[in-house]
C-alpha cells in the first residue's frame, strides 16, 4: 500500500477525473478523522495533526483547484511530502485563528517567535516542536506571526514506546510569554497517531 512507504509519490496522485469520482468520500474520511486529529489549544490556536492521508488529500485538491497538472505536481509534492510523519515524529499544522482581521493582525504581532515555544509532553519526556523549514513564520521587520504554522516533533524511541503504550498524560503545549496554553491529547487520537505515525 503506498502509504505504507510514508511518503507521497506522482503515481499516488490521481488523475482529476479519477479524483473526482471518490472525493465525496475522502472529504467525509477527512472529517471524520480530524474529529480524532484536530485539537484546540486556548482561544485562538488549532492544531491538527497529520498523516499521509491528510496531505495526500490536500494534493489532491490543491491540484484540483489550480489545475496546474504535472508543472504544479512537483511543487505540491515538495511542499506537503514532508508532513507526512516518517515513522519517528507525529507533524501538525498549527491555525492562530480570530474572525475580525484587524483584532488578529494586532494579536499576531503580539506572539513573534512562537513557533519557538511549541512542544508536546508525554509523561516525563518534553519534545520540542520544530518548524518545518520552508519559510519565516515571524516576519523579522516587525516581529508578527504568521497565522500558519507547521510542526514536526521528533520523538525517540523511549519516547514512541512511552506513547503507545498510553504512560503518563500527553498534552501539546504552547509556552509564549503572551499565548500559555495547553491542551490534553486523548487515548483515542494517541492511539489513531500510534497506528498512523510511528
Amino acid at each position: 500500500m503506498p502509504r505504507d512507504t510514508r511518503t507521497i509519490t506522482p503515481a499516488d496522485i490521481l488523475p482529476l477525473d479519477q479524483y473526482e469520482m471518490i472525493r465525496a468520500d475522502k472529504k467525509q474520511e477527512a472529517l471524520a478523522r480530524k474529529k480524532l486529529t484536530r485539537l484546540a489549544v486556548g482561544p485562538h490556536a488549532t492544531a491538527i495533526f497529520e498523516n499521509w492521508d491528510s496531505m495526500w488529500l490536500q494534493i489532491q485538491e490543491m491540484l484540483r483547484i489550480e489545475k496546474g497538472g504535472e508543472e504544479q505536481l512537483g511543487d505540491e509534492l515538495a511542499a506537503y511530502d514532508p508532513m507526512v510523519p516518517k515513522g519517528h515524529e507525529l507533524t501538525c499544522t498549527l491555525f492562530f485563528e480570530i474572525g475580525d482581521p484587524v483584532k488578529r493582525d494586532a494579536f499576531l504581532r503580539t506572539i513573534g517567535g512562537v513557533e519557538d515555544h511549541v512542544a508536546i509532553r508525554i509523561g516525563d519526556f518534553l519534545i520540542r516542536a520544530r518548524p518545518e523549514g520552508d519559510t519565516e513564520r515571524t516576519r523579522e521587520h516587525d516581529n508578527k506571526a504568521s497565522a500558519v504554522h507547521f510542526f514536526h516533533f521528533d520523538f525517540s524511541p523511549e519516547a514512541i514506546a512511552a506513547w503507545k503504550a498510553g504512560e503518563g498524560s500527553a498534552m501539546l503545549l504552547i509556552d509564549h510569554p503572551n499565548y500559555g496554553h495547553a491542551a490534553l491529547i486523548g487515548p483515542e487520537t494517541r492511539a489513531f497517531l500510534a497506528r498512523e505515525c510511528f
